[in-house]
């Protein structure tokens, strides 16, 4: 065994105190592995004999740190649902440290549920194993799909109950990402006037992500390139992420946060699933225009280092009013593939919107309605539709296999996910290793798992999703 079990190289820590507080996490009394991602783990240049022992188990559950770990809570502010919060920082989640995997790219490695920081406002800083094994799941289900996600390297239980509306079992998850700078991190330090802090922070941020850029405008119009094109990804799944605050929206352009996230299942694009959004601020066909709002806010952070005031300003509108070019582009080559068109021309949106519509005239079921395009197959009412898709398609070669390519079989289904965190709290995991099977080659036919590929039958619907906090 090396020495180094995780080759650690933390650049977070060696910021100026006040972008963190360095923490333990809080032991927890009966540490037991749930899942650990062995691929993600080889990724990262993790110790192949260590990730296996009784020591990762330890460090997973927060019990024990492995030499070069500098564990620390981030400190950030955000919007959440449109309303300002100028302290909230990681309450419940502890960084490690960071490693530089494989392929060169600097990623963190963080325990989320891991105790109480000072920011946990109240909260008793830990989770339990519901939303840690959906976020599990539905990362990696993500990263599956090819969009851009945090990544899930391990979920321990805790041996100890927390209290949200009942007892449930604890748990902790290793969260891996690209960083954890938010949006809201910037905005913790605008909000103080502390331009040397964003200065600091910008600098971190172009050479952690950006290396093409220079300035402070140079990151913000390669973020909002970057938000575009993750955007244009969710909605081409029917992905909900539930809770778009300024907190949640990572500048990597990674998908960040899961709580009350879901998949839709019918098509229906006022679709929300999240029970704290009561006003339906985050529904499906809203996150592009909330992906605007949030970028909005990240560029008002960074004006005080774009020079002088008036030009800043409109520099920085330019910069994000561009999202709509780079997402409707994104969006186009996303959607224009699900229905079999390898290089989008003029006139193809109109096609997709067109498909679109006749799937919300009827509430078909979003991701089997554009699967079943590969055997030219659509709901009734797209008949017509249908003579002038395939005369659309008399010039594509191999448009069904690009279908099958674009068009996931297998989605993690809320109704299907509830199931499994269900059965896990009981102590069955089959479920849970059943669904993460599947979904980790979710453009696969899987025979005799044609179940998870259908939509919820009546009485089975999930119409509502937590955070879990």
């Amino acid at each position: 065994m090396s020495m180094r079990p995780i080759p650690f190289d933390n650049s977070y820590a060696r910021l100026p105190g006040k972008f963190h507080v360095f923490q333990d996490p809080q032991p927890v009394a009966a540490p037991e592995l749930l899942v650990i991602n062995l691929g993600l783990a080889d990724e990262l240049g993790i110790d192949p004999d260590w990730i296996r022992s009784e020591a990762a188990v330890r460090t997973f559950a927060g019990n024990e740190l492995p030499e070069g770990a500098e564990p620390l809570a981030q400190a950030y502010a955000g919007h959440q649902f449109g309303g300002w919060v100028p302290q909230l920082g990681d309450g419940r989640a502890v960084l490690l440290g960071e490693v530089i995997d494989r392929t060169g790219q600097r990623r963190d490695i963080q325990l989320k549920g891991a105790g109480r920081t000072p920011w946990s406002r109240g909260g008793d800083g830990r989770a339990w194993l519901g939303p840690v094994l959906r976020e599990y799941l539905v990362s990696e289900a993500m990263h599956a799909l090819g969009i851009p996600t945090t990544r899930a390297l391990a979920a321990v239980a805790t041996g100890e109950t927390v209290q949200r509306e009942q007892a449930y079992p604890g748990a902790v998850l290793t969260r891996v990402a690209a960083s954890h700078l938010r949006v809201g991190t910037f905005q913790y330090f605008a909000a103080r006037g502390d331009h040397e802090a964003i200065r600091t922070l910008v600098d971190h941020a172009i050479k952690r992500h950006y290396a093409q850029a220079e300035t402070a405008l140079d990151l913000l119009n390669a973020v909002v390139a970057r938000q575009a094109e993750l955007i244009a990804g969710w909605m081409s799944v029917g992905f909900i992420h539930g809770v778009m605050n300024t907190d949640n929206m990572a500048i990597s352009g990674e998908t960040i946060d899961y709580g009350p996230c879901a998949f839709m299942d019918a098509y229906n694009p006022e679709t929300v699933f999240s029970s704290i959004d009561r006003m339906g601020r985050y529904a499906w066909r809203n996150q592009p225009e909330i992906a605007v709002w949030n970028l909005a806010q990240f560029a008002t952070c960074l004006l005080p280092l774009m020079g002088e005031r008036d030009k800043a300003i409109e520099q920085a509108t330019e910069a994000v009013h561009r999202f709509p070019t780079h997402y409707a582009r994104a969006w186009l080559e996303r959607f224009a593939r699900k229905l079999g068109i390898e290089r989008p021309r003029e006139g193809d949106a109109q096609l997709v919107e067109a498909f679109l519509k006749g799937l919300a005239d009827t509430g078909a079921d979003f991701t089997n309605s554009f699967r079943d395009l590969a055997s030219r197959d659509v709901p009734e009412n797209l008949s017509g539709w249908k003579v002038d898709w395939l005369a659309r398609l008399a010039d594509e070669v191999d448009w069904e296999e690009r279908i099958r390519r674009a068009n996931p079989a297998y989605i993690a289904r809320n109704h299907r996910v509830e199931a499994m965190i269900q059965a896990a709290v009981t102590g069955d995991l089959s479920l849970f290793r059943e669904l993460s099977d599947i979904l980790d080659t979710p453009f696969n036919d899987h025979p005799g798992k044609e179940g998870y590929r259908a939509p919820p039958a009546p009485g089975e619907e999930v119409l509502q999703t937590f955070c879990g906090t």
